[in-house]
């Protein structure tokens, strides 16, 4: 059987609103268990418990991953400002070697 290899390079992954969404996500699965827990006894009786358990869960997974959107946000925005501020510095230091050295054109 051959290897199958892609025809095309896969696209860059889009990036939008990912700590709203999360955030979003994480208050949907607080309210669906809140809005279960006066049900509690009806759950329980037709041992359906695991979807209160479930948005339990959720909110929970939600909690973790707001704490690493939210990371992963100001890391991609220290390492932005630390590249935009590094090409900074080289372009300061190529205009510094421009306005030292004599051009060759001046020697006529």
């Amino acid at each position: 059987m051959a290897k199958w290899t892609p025809k095309h390079e896969a696209p860059e992954p889009l990036e939008g609103p990912v700590v709203a969404t999360i955030t979003g996500g994480t208050i949907l699965w607080f309210v669906l268990f809140l809005v279960q827990i006066p049900f509690y006894s009806w759950f329980d009786d037709r041992d359906l418990m695991w979807w209160v358990w479930t948005c339990l869960a959720g909110g929970g997974l939600g909690l973790i991953g707001i704490w690493y959107v939210r990371g992963r946000d100001r890391a991609l925005k220290r390492a932005a400002t630390a590249a935009e501020q590094e090409a900074a510095e080289t372009r300061e230091a190529a205009e510094a070697q421009e306005a030292v050295a004599p051009s060759s054109d001046d020697s006529e």
